[in-house]
């Protein structure tokens, strides 16, 4: 066999695991995790049951490269985007902005989906507690570059501060909550990480 053929085979392999990855995103936020089945991600990525074998061998392992997938493509987003941020007060809170809108949306929906029905399957908790550790590490690496100044153990506290608060806020959304609440308490907290910022970063050392 070519080497072309090789490399075609590869990329047919490669675009149908992308496929089933992304079918799966959109079953768990169309329909949820109780009622996405291996059945329905294979009608809706075009492949046979059987395909999903070649790749993965157990629905809790598909259920983890689909986060994983996702989450790979919203870190990269987020480098990009917190690399181009101006370190100090400014860039702290266009970084809550940014943190804000990768932690909610797509993301949370099947995340959410997903540590929901973790709590009561110990393979899934065990296969997406990894992809939730290696965003949190691989994100907190450029905020920390964006604070500056600010000695690493502040930056790693503002950064899990808004990190927990954006996901409650993505799960308030989720449950019908004012938005205009969220955009209030968004806006606050940025003030007050800004405070924040600037009494540790003129503090004396």
């Amino acid at each position: 066999m070519t080497e072309t053929a090789h490399r075609t085979q590869a990329q047919r392999r490669e675009q149908t695991r992308t496929a089933l990855l992304d079918a799966t995103i959109d079953c768990l936020v169309d329909v949820g995790y109780a009622r996405t089945s291996v059945q329905e991600i294979c009608a809706r990525a075009g492949v046979s049951k059987g395909a999903v074998q070649h790749h993965f061998t157990a629905k809790a392992e598909l259920m983890a490269a689909a986060v994983e997938h996702l989450t790979t493509k919203l870190r990269r987003q987020l480098a990009a985007s917190l690399d181009e941020l101006p370190s100090g007060g400014t860039g702290v809170a266009a970084a809550i902005d940014l943190l804000w809108t990768g932690y909610s949306g797509t993301l949370s929906t099947a995340v959410t989906e997903l540590w929901v029905a973790a709590r009561t399957d110990p393979e899934l908790r065990a296969a997406i507690r990894p992809v939730d550790r290696a965003l949190g590490r691989a994100t907190l690496e450029h905020v920390t570059q964006v604070a500056g100044e600010l000695p690493p153990e502040r930056a790693e506290m503002l950064f899990w501060l808004t990190v927990n608060l954006t996901r409650g806020l993505a799960l308030d959304a989720e449950l019908g909550g004012d938005p205009n609440r969220r955009r209030q308490l968004l806006e606050e907290w940025k003030r007050i990480a800004v405070l924040l910022y600037q009494d540790a970063a003129t503090a004396p050392s």
